[in-house]
C-alpha cells in the first residue's frame, strides 16, 4: 500500500513539474564554489507532520525535469539526478519545516531546481532556485614560486546566469581583472613575493527576480621563497625563409619579467642587426646565400627582472650544395674529363716511341747482319756464284731458325 501511495505521488509530481516548463523565472539564485559543500534552502513553517518533499532539477535550455530526491515522513528515494553527497539537511524536517538541500557540487550541476513541498496530496508550496557553479584556478598552483606571475581566474556557470567577478587581494585591495570570453575573469600579479601571501577574495555578485546577491570565497595563495620561478619553456626561435634573406624570430611570453632580450653569433666581433615586431619579440636578419662567415649558431638571451638568463640556440649551416664555389665546376669538370685523354695520348706517345726505337734497332742490327760475314756460307762459293744466284750453305739448329734467317735475308736484299 505505501509502495503503490509513493508511486502515486511520485506520478503526480512529475506531472505537475511538465506542465511548468516554460519558467522563465525563480526565486533565488545560489552561487556555489565547485567541489565545495553547498545548500539550497526551501522552508516552510507552517507544513509540517505529514509532508511529501520532491527537489528536482532542470538544466537550462532544456524542457525535461529529473527527480534528484523525494521524501516523507515515512519513506525517502534518490532519483536519477541524485548524487552521493545530496541529502536533507534537517532529516527531521516533519518536525521543524526545514526541506533544504545539501550537496557538493560540479559544472554539470548547475541548473534551475525546484522544491516542491506538499501536504495531504496537495500542493502547500513550491520554491525555485537557480543554482550557478564557481570554478577557481591559481596558475601556477601553490605554493607559489617567488618572482612568478600569480594568474587568478574565475568563471560561472551555465554562461547565461547574470553575474559580475572581482578580486581582492589581502588587505582589500582591489585587483584590475579582464573577463575574457571562454576563459573567465582573469587577474595577474607579476613578481609575486613571500609578503604577497594570503587569502584573496573572489567576489561574485549575481542578479534573479530583481534583485541582487553577493557572494564571496576566499582563495589561499602563499608563496615559496625557496622555489624560484624559471622560464626555460618563456622562450623559442622562429625562423622565416624569404627569397633573400633569412629570419630568426626570438619569441617569448613572459613580457613583464623580461628586462633586456638580445641575438648573438658565435664569433662575437660580429654586430647582428636587430629589430622587434612589438613586445614579446625580437629579430634578426641574415642575408642569403648562408656562406661560412655567416653559418654558425646564433643564440637569442633573454635577461628576466630576478637576474635569471634564459638562452636559447639555433644552428645556421652552409647549404651542401653550396659549399664548393660555383665558378669552380667547369674548370674541375674539363681537368676530370681531360684526365683519361691526357694519359691515353701520353700512352700512345710512348707507344709509337718504343714502336719506332724498335724498329730502328731491328734495322740497324739487320744493316749490320747484313754487312757481316754470314757464318752459315762458304767464302769461295761467294766468288763463283753467278749474278742473279744466291748459294747458301745454311747449318740450322732447329725449325724456327730457318725461317729465321730466310727473313733476314729477304731484308738485306731489300
Amino acid at each position: 500500500m505505501e509502495s503503490g501511495f509513493l508511486t502515486f505521488i511520485l506520478t503526480f509530481s512529475f506531472a505537475v513539474y511538465s506542465s511548468r516548463t516554460d519558467i522563465t523565472d525563480w526565486d533565488d539564485v545560489v552561487v556555489a564554489r565547485e567541489g565545495m559543500p553547498a545548500t539550497l534552502v526551501c522552508a516552510d513553517q507552517t507544513a509540517r507532520g505529514a509532508v511529501t518533499i520532491n527537489w528536482k532539477v532542470r538544466s537550462l535550455g532544456t524542457d525535461e525535469w529529473r527527480l534528484v530526491l523525494s521524501a516523507s515522513e515515512k519513506t525517502e528515494f534518490s532519483g536519477g539526478a541524485s548524487k552521493p553527497s545530496m541529502r536533507f539537511t534537517d532529516h527531521n524536517f516533519k518536525d521543524t519545516g526545514n526541506f533544504s538541500l545539501s550537496f557538493q557540487p560540479s559544472v554539470d550541476d548547475s541548473g534551475l531546481y525546484s522544491c516542491l513541498i506538499e501536504q495531504q496530496e496537495r500542493k502547500q508550496r513550491e520554491r525555485f532556485i537557480l543554482l550557478a557553479v564557481l570554478t577557481v584556478s591559481v596558475i601556477p598552483a601553490p605554493p607559489v614560486p617567488q618572482n612568478s606571475t600569480l594568474r587568478l581566474i574565475a568563471r560561472v556557470t551555465p554562461n547565461s546566469v547574470s553575474a559580475k567577478i572581482r578580486w581582492v587581494a589581502p588587505g582589500v585591495i582591489s585587483m584590475k581583472s579582464e573577463k575574457k570570453t571562454n576563459v573567465g575573469t582573469v587577474t595577474k600579479l607579476p613578481q609575486i613575493q613571500t609578503s604577497d601571501s594570503g587569502s584573496y577574495v573572489c567576489m561574485v555578485q549575481a542578479w534573479g527576480n530583481s534583485r541582487s546577491t553577493l557572494f564571496a570565497f576566499n582563495v589561499d595563495v602563499t608563496v615559496n621563497a625557496d622555489k624560484v620561478a624559471t622560464f626555460t619553456n618563456i622562450t623559442h626561435v622562429k625562423t622565416t625563409q624569404y627569397s633573400s634573406r633569412l629570419v630568426l624570430g626570438c619569441l617569448y611570453t613572459e613580457r613583464s619579467q623580461a628586462r633586456m632580450a638580445v641575438w648573438k653569433h658565435h664569433n662575437t666581433s660580429r654586430q647582428l642587426p636587430m629589430s622587434s615586431n612589438g613586445p614579446g619579440s625580437i629579430s634578426t636578419t641574415l642575408h642569403l646565400p648562408i656562406t661560412r662567415d655567416t653559418a654558425g649558431n646564433y643564440t637569442c638571451s633573454l635577461q628576466l627582472k630576478n637576474g635569471q638568463v634564459v638562452r636559447v640556440t639555433q644552428a645556421v649551416t652552409v647549404p651542401p650544395e653550396e659549399s664548393v664555389t660555383p665558378s669552380l665546376l667547369p674548370s674541375l669538370s674539363a681537368l676530370l674529363l681531360l684526365v683519361p685523354l691526357v694519359a691515353a695520348a701520353v700512352g700512345v706517345l710512348l707507344w709509337r716511341q718504343k714502336h719506332i726505337s724498335d724498329h730502328g734497332i731491328e734495322q740497324s742490327l739487320s744493316v749490320q747482319s747484313c754487312e757481316a760475314e754470314n757464318i752459315y756460307e762458304d767464302p769461295r762459293d761467294r766468288q763463283a756464284a753467278p749474278q742473279g744466284s744466291v748459294y747458301m750453305d745454311l747449318k740450322p739448329r732447329g725449325e724456327d731458325d730457318v725461317y729465321k734467317e730466310l727473313e733476314r735475308y729477304e731484308l738485306c736484299q731489300s
